[in-house]
């Protein structure tokens, strides 16, 4: 006969631990997995030999802290009031499945980059909503300047000793890279080949181009080689087989026209998952799923009950097949959207954006299109002198795209380089249409095209009525609530509201829960 507290063992033995591996900035395909030349990701490639690789994982927001803020509720940005802008509070009364997690048993943890960048303690908080910090361990050395010397390895490995021996786990190796800056020319010194460099299509393939890109790969590598490290580890221990490992990013490249979009290499992220003793491995699916899934996926295999309303739909029916391609013909679409990115325009003003995404079509809605998307230009007042005074915080404008060769290249040589200056920088329409398996890299715009009349029209409605029915302030007439949140992180010198960590009065609802 089983004592009450041996079968409260033996319960808890049977729930998998769960590694969650995200990379920072990483667009789908950069993935060795997916082809891609250029890139060495053997970890990652072990992870999808083992499960299932997904051909179509995208992100709820394509910047960090509201892509995290949705990964951990199971909900769109748009659901997420402060949380759903870059930089801004995370409000305490969204639940957090990894809180859930650790309500069962589960030891939870974090190295690297967790929920950020922005300020939850304000928001009543007692630590990051992802768990307990361990990044004591540093290196001395990385292989390039750029690359945090956070040891990751390490610190995953310190917080393994000293959780409790039966107890399963949940840890968030949240990896620095590849977020920019890169070592410029790191790329060429660890030997790789400008020739085999896989440049996308809305950005010119030239040396410049290709070298940093380049760089960009030597900092993906070094997450998958952590990973790695990782992987070994939990085979030595035993723990391999009962391990549910995850491995994706939180947006996508840090280029023009990527990251802080809403088209393909903004949003579409790569994503593999095994647990080598319950999913068959050598599975690739086509089936769209979104980030925002992966919470009521794990709540679900943790049997973890009581769950909150989670938008996102668990992804077990699809890691427990055996099919291949296309599993679950019910996932039609998934949604994304962005508001504000950096301070980069008057007022502390957004971009706002929705976007639905099919297995053949990407439409985009632009709120405000007489906004610039990637931010306001320098103004006219400053170009006599570059940096002016004054105005240093906003050169070289633009701001809601990294600083990087790759930006100044097209800003540089913009009249040379007009088509690919205009699909980063220009001012966009109300409405944007790509169609995906002729276009992957979104150049093309057919929204005013007459063929494709009846499809814009089906996704626009679709797009708009499954925004009403996840309350959508940009959709239900309050949108400029948005437009309020604080900004904690830096600030620049642009005219209109300027208070970093302040409500925009201007903005502000009337019966708006203030966090101060």
């Amino acid at each position: 006969m089983i004592a009450c507290g041996e079968k409260r063992l033996s319960q808890k033995r049977k729930r998998p631990n769960i590694l969650f591996a995200i990379a920072d900035d990483q667009s789908f395909p950069y993935s060795s997995a997916y082809g891609t030349s250029g890139i060495n990701t053997p970890a990652f490639d072990k992870v999808a030999n083992a499960g299932v690789l997904f051909n179509q994982a995208f992100v709820a927001a394509p910047q960090c802290s509201p892509s995290r803020a949705a990964i951990l509720t199971g909900r769109n940005i748009w659901e997420l009031e402060e949380a759903g802008t870059h930089g801004s509070y995370f409000p305490k009364k969204f639940t957090v499945f990894t809180d859930l997690l650790e309500d069962v048993g589960f030891e939870i943890g974090y190295t690297g980059k967790p929920w950020g960048p922005g300020d939850y303690s304000k928001a009543g908080w007692t630590r990051n909503p992802v768990g307990p910090e361990f990044n004591r361990k540093k290196l001395t050395e990385v292989p390039a300047d750029g690359i945090h010397k956070t040891d990751y390895f390490g610190n995953f490995v310190e917080f393994y000793n000293q959780k409790g021996n039966d107890d399963p786990f949940f840890f968030w190796f949240g990896c620095h890279e590849p977020h920019r800056v890169y070592e410029d020319g790191s790329g060429l010194k660890s030997g790789k080949l400008l020739t085999e460099v896989d440049v996308p299509d809305f950005l010119p393939d030239n040396k410049l181009i290709q070298s940093d890109i380049a760089d960009y790969a030597v900092e993906i590598e070094w997450f998958d080689q952590h990973l790695g490290k990782m992987i070994s580890f939990l085979e030595e221990q035993g723990e391999l087989e009962n391990t549910i490992i995850v491995v994706t990013a939180d947006n996508g490249m840090p280029f023009p026209a990527a990251k802080a979009n809403l088209m393909e290499y903004g949003t579409h992220v790569p994503l593999a998952i095994c647990w080598p003793a319950k999913f068959k491995g050598k599975r690739i699916t086509d089936d769209l799923v979104s980030l925002i899934d992966l919470a009521p996926t794990f709540l679900e295999i943790a049997e973890v009950e009581n769950v909150p309303q989670m938008t996102g739909e668990s992804l077990k029916d699809i890691l427990f097949s055996d099919s291949q391609s296309k599993i679950n013909a019910v996932r039609e679409f998934v949604l994304t959207g962005r508001e504000r990115h950096t301070h980069a325009r008057p007022d502390n003003l957004g971009y706002p954006s929705r976007a639905i995404r099919t297995s053949d079509y990407l439409y985009v809605k632009n709120f405000k299109p007489e906004r610039w998307p990637a931010g306001d230009p320098v103004p006219e007042s400053a170009k006599q002198i570059i940096p002016a005074e004054g105005f240093k915080e906003l050169w070289p404008g633009y701001q809601d795209i990294d600083p990087s060769p790759s930006k100044m290249h097209l800003l540089h040589e913009k009249d040379s380089l007009s088509r690919y200056f205009k699909l980063a920088f220009d001012k966009r329409p109300m409405e944007q249409l790509y169609d995906i398996k002729k276009d992957p890299a979104c150049i093309n715009n057919i929204a005013n095209d007459s063929t494709y009349a009846t499809i814009k029209k089906e996704l626009r409605d679709l797009l708009e009525s499954e925004l009403k029915k996840q309350g959508d302030p940009r959709v239900l007439g309050f949108g400029e609530i948005f437009d309020s949140y604080p900004r904690t992180s830096k600030m620049r010198e642009f005219k209109g509201f300027n208070k970093r960590g302040k409500y925009n009065p201007k903005f502000t609802q009337k019966d708006q829960q203030i966090i101060e």
